[in-house]
């Protein structure tokens, strides 16, 4: 005889209990009638356990439960990817070179000649109001610009996939950790903010995959593994960034500010640096990013401050 064992209570008569075991003392009287509570088995002939031994020789889940099953895992597997898609942004840098007929808004959005593109970088949405996390050095001249010609344009996609794109306005910055933090108005838009992982219990050899904007190509993504850990990087203020992510994910120009994501969808760094061979321009496979433990601590101070916290004594 098999016997399974569930882990649920179930009450039961203690007539039925009378019947089948010996008899034992009564319990203590209660205000109500009294119930007794046992494990609930379920007991399987021989015969039946065969008959499903024969069904499933080698221990295989039955077909059914077996595609649920995977159904699950899929749609579980879409969902996560659909989020990272949705959650990762295009930024494009403008200088307006000359006085525009219009408003500054108006040549931003509509492209017009008179705004001149300075560079491209990636992002993505941290919360539901709008913040973007990016690299510093993807947007320093919009946030050291003090001629008023600077523009940077978010180019976005809504909880519904509908894309769409707004002016980016500087938040926070903190160059020592090359990360800055943009806002854009999401009035009659809902944002996927990005789902957050930690970089702490990473481990050399463990997959992970960058997504940019690299040379202006939208939503690419490159695979690879983390190579290393604990590295240092110089900062775009010159000061050391330590405990970077070393990735032969390959980062090139565009790539700038987009996440690092690990199996699961979860960000676990901001890519921002590569090594490229001399005179090529090309990554060598030796590629940065600054792990999403350092970012959780340092872009809440950048959206309610604008400085790192290190900056505010």
């Amino acid at each position: 005889m098999v016997v399974v064992v569930l882990g649920s209570l179930q009450p039961i008569p203690s007539t039925i209990l009378a019947n089948n075991t010996p008899p034992s003392p009564p319990p203590p009287k209660c205000s109500n009638e009294s119930l007794v509570t046992r494990r609930r088995m379920i007991v399987f002939a021989p015969c039946v356990v065969g008959s499903l031994l024969n069904l499933y020789p080698n221990s295989t889940p039955p077909p059914s439960l077996h595609s649920a099953l995977a159904q699950q895992q899929d749609d579980f597997q879409q969902d996560e990817d659909r989020v990272v898609n949705l959650s990762v942004v295009f930024i494009k840098d403008f200088e307006i070179v000359k006085s525009p007929k219009g408003s500054t808004d108006e040549v931003l959005l509509t492209g017009d000649e008179n705004a001149k593109v300075e560079g491209t970088g990636s992002g993505f949405i941290w919360d539901k109001f709008g913040h973007i996390v990016t690299n510093y050095h993807a947007v320093a001249k919009l946030a050291t610009d003090r001629s008023g010609l600077q523009r940077c344009k978010v180019f976005l996609v809504d909880a519904r996939g509908n894309s769409f794109s707004r002016e980016g306005t500087i938040v926070g910055f903190d160059a020592a950790y090359d990360l800055a933090v943009l806002k854009v108005d999401v009035e009659g838009n809902e944002l996927k903010p990005i789902i957050l992982g930690t970089s702490h219990d990473l481990r050399v050899g463990q997959s992970c995959f960058a997504i940019g904007n690299p040379y202006g190509y939208e939503n690419t993504l490159t695979t690879g593994v983390v190579s290393g850990l604990g590295r240092e990087i110089p900062s775009p203020n010159g000061r050391a960034i330590r405990g970077a992510i070393q990735t032969d994910a390959a980062i090139n120009a565009g790539n700038s500010g987009g996440p690092l994501i690990d199996s699961y969808g979860h960000v676990i760094g901001v890519n921002t640096a590569t090594f490229t061979r001399k005179g090529t321009g090309v990554s060598s496979g030796v590629n940065f990013a600054i792990p999403i433990d350092t970012v959780v601590r340092t872009v809440p101070y950048l959206i309610v401050y604008g400085t790192p916290y290190s900056d505010r004594f």
